[in-house]
């Protein structure tokens, strides 16, 4: 298949823009990407930019695959939400077994989907067993592969732990020809996504491909990449594609401003009230955007130069994601009001971005707990330092 190592895909990803935009209602209207969507970013490497470089991946930077997600985000968020979830979903050739990493991600089109943590398979002879249905699997329509995380339960029912007491997740890998899916996925937002569910009856699991995801001594990869979690990076890529959705509403409301005169009112352009809102909103977003790639540069810099991940890292990451998809809500929203009636009609696509926005903010990786959970851990004085200025 195509291989793209060491592109520039942040480019790549600009130059599909309009293609995605233009393929925007349909992927809208039928709640997926279109193939030409799809065939797009697996020509172009986009899918690849976290797998690893032994298995024909770029191995990118932290930041450079948060930039891919801004762009084609400022596109269509459903496409950004999907890229960056199956993007992250290839990290796991991390901690696999070559082979079976090689048929997973270099047998086209080699894309991996998963649905959330639930359910357990039990050990049997040379690998697991598995009957269940998992949800929220985004990007599962393009999948070649599906993969969900389980418990572990021995032969005899006991559930298998690890060496600290926990519970042993694994994530196991099987073909989308072994599961049947399940179109459910009904929404306001990110419609385009078809984060569907999907089932196994009575599946056989080989071991090699049942992998240990983001245990430290299952990781086969020694870069700087695989040393953060994959809920690291899916933090730091939905919080990307925030940002891109973000810079899109409000730059389609700045053109407005520009070229609206509302009914028995002056000018949009010429309102001090309607110039202050932008100044704001735009100090606002950049800052914003700022934040979490200091953040980012930052954990990245600590791991480039041999340091394992800390808490202080995690704690760093998680505040700077969800202070970021909570502040880019907040300039859709500003952006949604400025446009005043236009913002209704679907022509416009603000409409279309305020109900994306809200939905990622909806996901996990915008609850308010993880300010509870950064807040418990910068109180308990354990962390090395200050979250981003150790």
């Amino acid at each position: 298949m195509n291989r793209h190592p060491g592109v520039d895909l942040v480019e790549r990803a600009r130059a599909l823009s309009p293609l995605i935009m233009r393929e925007a209602d349909e992927i809208e209207r039928t709640r997926r990407l279109t193939s030409a969507v799809t065939s797009a970013l697996i020509e172009n490497g986009l899918y690849r930019a976290l797998l690893p470089k032994r298995f024909g991946g770029a191995e990118v930077p932290l930041e450079t695959f948060m930039q891919m997600q801004e762009e084609v985000a400022k596109a269509d968020a459903s496409t950004a939400w999907c890229l960056g979830q199956c993007s992250v979903c290839a990290m796991t050739a991390a901690y696999l077994d070559p082979d079976a990493a090689n048929e997973i991600f270099n047998v086209a089109p080699g894309i991996l989907a998963w649905g959330a943590i639930n359910h357990e398979v039990q050990a049997v002879p040379g690998g697991y067993r598995a009957s269940a249905r998992w949800d929220f699997a985004s990007g599962v329509r393009q999948a070649s592969w599906l993969g969900a995380h389980v418990r572990v339960v021995e032969a005899d029912g006991t559930p298998r732990r690890k060496a600290d007491g926990s519970p042993e997740i694994r994530t196991i890998l099987f073909p989308v020809t072994s599961a049947t899916l399940y179109d459910v996925w009904d929404v306001i937002g990110l419609r385009g996504t078809g984060t569907d569910s999907y089932s196994v009856d009575n599946l056989f699991i080989p071991e090699k491909f049942a992998a240990l995801r983001d245990e430290p001594e299952a990781r086969r990869e020694n870069g700087p990449l695989y040393k953060l979690s994959t809920n690291m990076v899916f933090s730091m890529g939905f919080a990307a594609t925030s940002l891109g959705v973000a810079r899109a509403t409000l730059d389609a409301a700045i053109d407005l401003a520009r070229a609206k005169t509302p009914q028995a009112l002056k000018a949009m352009r010429d309102n001090s009230a309607v110039q202050g809102l932008i100044g704001r909103t735009e100090a606002q977003l950049c800052a914003t955007r700022a934040y979490l790639y200091s953040a980012a540069a930052e954990v990245w810099r600590d791991l480039s130069q041999g340091a394992e991940i800390t808490e202080a890292h995690r704690i760093a990451l998680r505040l700077a994601a969800t202070w970021t998809i909570h502040q880019s809500a907040a300039v859709v929203d500003a952006a949604y009001h400025m446009a005043g009636a236009t913002a209704v009609f679907n022509a416009n696509k603000f409409e279309r971005r305020f109900r994306d926005m809200h939905a990622i903010a909806q996901q996990i990786q915008g609850r308010d707990a993880h300010y509870e959970d950064a807040g418990k851990a910068i109180l308990s004085g354990n962390l090395e330092g200050p979250p981003t200025a150790r």
